[in-house]
């Protein structure tokens, strides 16, 4: 999915658990940027934790500031060319984009930071823990070699299986294999939700597995996973693409609103930039929307119905 200057990309298609957003890629909400009319625009992501956010959100300033709200769904990079131009409002969940930051923020002044969500995001390499369990030593990158044999697949072209998701995700797995010298493939599962699937089956087996994973995520309840140790993350070590050869960072995830929005979006413009949970919420909708199968608008108002304290104090 996403890293600090990397983010996995969210693509375009929507999951089976998503928010039913339209496509934005390549065309304009009616709604961004309308003068006098109580509307706002929310960019969403593919991945479950980013729909979550902006259910939440829709919910409360659709029934508690009256605004009427679209959520549209565009890739991680263009959504911030959406957000300067004004073709969407806000973006709910950032995992970090540092060119577009400078030229958007920096430079044009045209996106405004709207602060930390409350949720920190950490990128890495897991295996399942009852695997750990039979081969204490598999979660240190240097002894993975001696056990990708274990991850063979039929995709893997006889190394061992790195699963990954989308092949719009934005990665340092590729680069991460060829420089630590690992024998083993990156296969894309094709979406976070193609790569559940994968996972759960495996575990369903009892099967060793090597994937790319992401918290916070809903999956670590359902599937308990454990982080390989890769070579520790420095800043800068991963300024360079093509020669990173250290772990994911933990991210503060991030807001961000257009700055014309920032200043004038009344009531709604304050509430976004008060919006702050825990991952702890997070997971609880994420978990009603991607396992319990309601839908965006029934699991973010379960949880505003729970959590009233919470809430409130985004509207004062």
């Amino acid at each position: 999915m996403r890293r600090t200057t990397l983010v996995a990309a969210a693509s375009v298609l929507v999951l089976a658990t998503g928010c039913g957003a339209a496509d934005m890629t390549k065309q304009a909400s009616p709604f961004a940027g309308a003068q006098g009319s109580k509307t706002v625009t929310l960019s969403v992501q593919s991945w479950v934790g980013a729909q979550s956010n902006v259910a939440v959100a829709q919910y409360l300033l659709e029934h508690k500031l009256g605004y009427r709200v679209d959520t549209v769904q565009v890739d991680e990079v263009p959504a911030w060319d959406a957000l300067s131009q004004g073709r969407v409002d806000a973006i709910l969940e950032d995992w970090g984009h540092p060119d577009q930051e400078k030229r958007y923020v920096d430079d044009k002044k045209t996106i405004s930071r709207g602060g930390e969500l409350g949720v920190t995001g950490h990128i890495g390499w897991f295996v399942p823990t009852y695997l750990v369990k039979q081969h204490p030593d598999i979660t240190d990158w240097r002894n993975l070699n001696k056990y990708a044999s274990l991850f063979r697949t039929a995709e893997s072209g006889g190394k061992g299986q790195l699963l990954d998701g989308s092949p719009s995700y934005v990665t340092n797995d590729k680069a991460l294999v060829s420089n630590l010298k690992l024998d083993y493939q990156v296969v894309f599962a094709g979406s976070e939700a193609a790569q559940i699937t994968q996972i759960k089956q495996f575990a369903k087996e009892k099967k060793p597995f090597l994937t790319y994973w992401y918290a916070p995520q809903w999956l670590f309840k359902k599937v308990p996973m454990t982080e390989v140790r890769l070579p520790a993350y420095k800043e800068g070590c991963d300024a360079d693409a093509a020669k990173v050869a250290c772990a994911y960072p933990h991210t503060p995830l991030q807001k961000y609103l257009n700055t014309g929005f920032a200043h004038g979006g009344g009531r709604a413009a304050a509430f976004l930039k008060k919006f702050r949970w825990t991952t702890e919420d997070q997971d609880q909708v994420s978990l009603l929307i991607a396992d319990q199968k309601l839908s965006p608008e029934e699991a973010a108002k379960k949880w505003v119905d729970g959590h009233p304290e919470v809430w409130k104090r985004w509207l004062s």
